[in-house]
């Protein structure tokens, strides 16, 4: 019998190198230590993305529903990210990488 264990839970940090006034803010999600995705928004909220360890990008839900916390409390992933992001990243993992042809 196949065992499997759970996966490892999705962390959050935010990327604090010096930001634009006005520039996007950005987010770097790791599972055990590896980064798997990034997660960024412009300065209002009013526009979020995502962009997968393989490069892929995709829009994401808003602040509100993806982030928790700050202030005070510590920023985390909301249930709802937590959900959203294992769907994507379960569909990666089962999509092959193709190659592509070479030029020539």
């Amino acid at each position: 019998m196949k065992r499997t264990s759970a996966p490892l839970p999705l962390t959050l940090q935010q990327v604090t190198r010096d930001r634009e006034p006005f520039g996007d803010y950005l987010y770097e999600i790791f599972r055990g230590g590896t980064l798997v995705a990034r997660y960024a928004h412009d300065y209002r909220g009013d526009a979020c993305w995502l962009v997968f360890a393989g490069g892929r990008k995709e829009d994401a839900p808003g602040v509100r529903d993806f982030l928790t916390g700050g202030g005070t409390q510590p920023l985390r992933l909301s249930d709802e990210a937590a959900r959203f992001l294992e769907a994507r990243l379960t569909q990666g993992a089962a999509r092959p990488v193709r190659k592509r042809a070479a030029k020539r």
